[in-house]
């Protein structure tokens, strides 16, 4: 066969392609158990940054231990040992028509479509104290959605963090809200009002500090008013009657189960 004839090229072609996909595939099945270990102590470590509980250097795992993984059920407002907290993936039960539902467009302030009728939680306690709850909260920025975890005090309104994890808004713009002091400011903002009402919200521009309701405002993005816009629907919907807001209330009347 000639070094040169269109056989000879094809063939060539074929027996690089056959053993770079075995290389590939290969790599992947090896590397799989490696990325969902990454995978999971991403998450962790999310979950420990809006807790204010990581600290460089320190193994993820071993802060993780402060950290109690619970599954609620939106629909019953409490919690549910239906799953398995290890293996729980609450996107996945979102595809599942029997484990979640549609969110009819007057509700879905997120932008979300469908949510699943079971969420994780995370406790952070002292003894069987309840010390904060940390809360998995997604919805439409400008271009993505976005992912994060709030984090409340014991009061079960009061913010100690909160920050996205996952999200692909344009750096610079939608994408300070990965800002550390964006995020810092949320500290000690509060979810609702005396009277059980949702009260938080995003400003258009900067907070002014002496204003009355400013414990309930946070801080917009410069340049960025849809993303800024989805943040604040996304707390909005999450917090409020149709997310946590039943199961908060119900804690906060009864207490953790011994």
């Amino acid at each position: 066969m000639s070094r040169d004839s269109t056989s000879k090229i094809l063939s060539v072609a074929l027996l690089l392609c056959l053993v770079c996909s075995i290389l590939v595939s290969s790599a992947a099945v090896l590397l799989s158990d490696r990325q969902q270990r990454n995978k999971i102590e991403e998450k962790r470590k999310n979950i420990l940054l809006a807790a204010g509980l990581y600290r460089a250097g320190e193994p993820i795992d071993a802060l993780y231990q402060q950290v109690e993984q619970r599954i609620i059920d939106l629909q019953s407002g409490w919690f549910s040992d239906r799953f398995d907290p290890l293996d729980f993936d609450s996107r996945a039960l979102v595809k599942d028509p029997e484990l979640s539902r549609g969110i009819p467009d007057p509700l879905d302030l997120a932008d979300i479509k469908r949510r699943s009728h079971y969420k994780d939680v995370y406790l952070v306690r002292e003894g069987k104290q309840l010390q904060q709850l940390i809360l998995p909260v997604h919805g439409k920025g400008l271009w993505s959605t976005m992912y994060g975890f709030i984090s409340l005090a014991d009061d079960l309104t009061t913010v100690r963090g909160f920050s996205f994890y996952e999200h692909g808004e344009t750096p610079g713009l939608g994408g300070e809200i990965d800002n550390p002091n964006w995020k810092r400011q949320w500290q000690g903002k509060r979810i609702y009002g005396d009277n059980g009402e949702l009260r938080i919200e995003i400003a258009k521009g900067t907070v002014d500090k002496s204003e009355p309701d400013a414990v309930y405002k946070a801080d917009g993005l410069a340049g960025s008013t849809l993303t800024a816009r989805g943040v604040g629907n996304l707390l909005k919907y999450w917090m409020g009657a149709d997310g946590y807001q039943p199961f908060l209330e119900r804690l906060k009347q009864q207490g953790l189960e011994p």
